[in-house]
């Protein structure tokens, strides 16, 4: 219990109370900092990523998909000796290409270095709370730091509380490099598939690059740019957004139905917001058969589609190819074929982060 930074198992609370005295400060409280979950306050502090009044106006799938955190931080900083959570999870880990640090971990990042994660145990189901600690350094002279925690990818979570020592000190995190956030829609892998964590997600990774806050709507098998949802994602007031679905259409046709709409209803709402719209990224099976057509007809549409509207005096909006970010000489950094590992997903926030800085005038 008392090995400080290792990835350390789930603790029941008689263990838990063995290693010392903690205060239990439970969200929403103003010293824990909850961003990339833009409707947190309206849905009366639950930790999903959508808007509670939009429940049936949205597709199934989406909505479902919703309320697992992928992108949801929550931030503070400490002179702690201790920290440790307080989680309940819906059920135990389940799927079949992300283990269960990918899926359910909660991270634990320390001045912007990963210490440890929490996971969900195979018991997890709801009305059972269990306990973690991330570490334990009695003794030590007491420093400042700031924790980030990174919530899951993959399955919801409620953060019951966060366990400081009794002595501890709070307060606000840093201020990020701008007030808005960098708000990213697409798919599952916009959604983190396949991370090994969720500090590991590509949007994390930049977060960390250029001190930006961030939004995740990506979404698993359903980024599909429905006119729905395209509303939902324009009512945020973003720094940029960054558009990164069209794999999850059946079809070109379909593709060609929304993408346009898509990019027209955050202009009417945002015109002067710098918008970036990626192209698929490879694939291991593009060059296998009818699959590598399909991608590149999805990325020729899109770039048409980009190309209309800065012919049309859209200064704001750029085009990046998909396979500058990761491309067919990196297919090590896929995990199945198709979704990023941890090394694609670095890849791909490099990539973005010399655009990104650029148009957000950071660098």
């Amino acid at each position: 219990m008392r090995n400080i930074l290792a990835g350390l198992a789930f603790a029941s609370l008689s263990a838990l109370a063995q290693t010392g005295d903690y205060n239990w400060i439970a969200p929403p409280d103003t010293r824990l900092e909850i961003n990339g979950l833009p409707w947190y306050g309206e849905n009366g502090g639950e930790l999903f990523r959508l808007p509670l009044r939009l429940k049936d106006s949205l597709p199934k799938a989406v909505w479902d998909l919703g309320q697992s955190p992928s992108g949801g931080r929550i931030r503070f900083r400490t002179d702690s000796a201790r920290l440790a959570i307080r989680l309940e999870y819906p059920s135990a880990p389940n799927m079949r290409n992300m283990h269960a640090f990918g899926q359910t971990g909660v991270d634990l990042y320390v001045d912007g270095v990963y210490r440890s994660t929490a996971t969900a145990g195979n018991d997890s189901k709801p009305g059972v709370s269990a306990e973690f600690v991330y570490f334990d350094l009695p003794g030590g002279p007491r420093t400042e730091r700031e924790a980030t925690l990174y919530l899951p990818l993959y399955k919801p979570v409620k953060v019951l509380a966060v366990g400081v020592d009794k002595q501890a000190r709070l307060s606000r995190a840093r201020p990020f490099a701008l007030d808005k956030p960098v708000v990213f829609y697409g798919t599952s892998i916009t959604q983190g598939g396949c991370a090994s964590r969720p500090g590991m997600s590509y949007q994390a990774i930049l977060g960390r690059m250029l001190n930006l806050d961030f939004v995740n709507l990506g979404f698993s098998g359903n980024g599909r740019g429905e006119p729905e949802v395209a509303r939902m994602v324009a009512e945020i007031d973003a720094a940029c957004f960054v558009l990164d679905f069209a794999q999850n259409n059946k079809s070109v046709e379909s593709l060609r139905e929304v993408y346009e709409p898509f990019m027209k209803t955050l202009r009417d709402k945002h015109p002067n917001t710098p918008l970036l719209a990626i192209t698929p990224i490879s694939s291991a099976a593009e060059r296998l058969g009818p699959a590598g057509e399909r991608l590149e007809a999805m990325r020729s549409h899109i770039r048409l589609a980009v190309a209309k509207r800065i012919a049309e005096g859209d200064s704001r909006l750029q085009l990046v190819e998909g396979t500058d970010l990761l491309g067919p000489d990196r297919l090590d950094g896929l995990v199945d074929g198709t979704h990023p590992n941890d090394l694609g997903f670095q890849w791909m926030a490099e990539g973005l982060a010399a655009r990104l800085g650029k148009v957000l005038g950071l660098r």
